[in-house]
């Protein structure tokens, strides 16, 4: 049953960016003065390990994870982890797929298979599914890190707050960083944004 609390889950491999997307969107929420709730648990997230962050908000929200089958949105850095994951998907939900497979260490190594289009068997459960190559996207913009400022602009328009307040909060937390960093991650936000809006 859908109660008035969105629910998102990022998920993907450390180093894309999952825990700085989960802060962004979690921020967002804040400033527009919804109660907001996050977690997340890092597998070795420096070395290349799973990453899962939880981000719930709406008027009051009790707790920080989000349980099988009550996430809205999925948005998903890697393609295997969009299907570990896509049990805690409601049916209604959506799931968004960067398409760029990265390996984590526990498969090159070979302690466990990589599964065969992890896509195909998310459509093979019926998910409403989409996916984009957001990873060689970045490396044409000029960083890899790119990615989750591509995967954000991805979901702006699937939200239920304005794309242009994501966008602010994202270009907020790199302005530290120098103008050209600002409009690198404002070129990547609209990429992705165009590609889903």
């Amino acid at each position: 049953m859908k109660t008035d609390v969105t629910n998102i889950m990022v998920c993907g491999i450390g180093g894309q960016g999952v825990m700085t997307a989960a802060d962004i969107l979690a921020t967002t929420a804040l400033d527009l003065g919804y109660d907001v709730k996050k977690t997340e648990v890092a597998g070795m997230a420096q070395r290349g390990g799973v990453v899962t962050s939880h981000v719930r908000f709406g008027e009051k929200v009790f707790s920080p994870s989000i349980a099988p089958g009550e996430a809205d949105l999925i948005l998903a850095f890697e393609p295997a982890e969009a299907l570990r994951w896509s049990t805690h998907m409601r049916q209604e939900g959506m799931i968004m797929v960067n398409s760029y497979a990265q390996l984590p260490p526990v498969v090159s190594i070979g302690l466990f298979d990589y599964p065969d289009d992890p896509f195909k068997q998310l459509e093979d459960k019926g998910l409403n599914a989409h996916q984009f190559d957001a990873g060689h996207a970045a490396i044409e913009l000029g960083d890899r890190r790119l990615v989750n400022s591509i995967m954000l602009g991805a979901i702006a328009d699937h939200l239920p707050f304005p794309a242009e307040t994501l966008e602010h909060h994202l270009l907020a937390r790199f302005s530290a960083k120098g103008e050209k960093i600002v409009d690198m991650n404002r070129k990547a936000f609209s990429l992705g944004r165009n590609a889903f809006s």
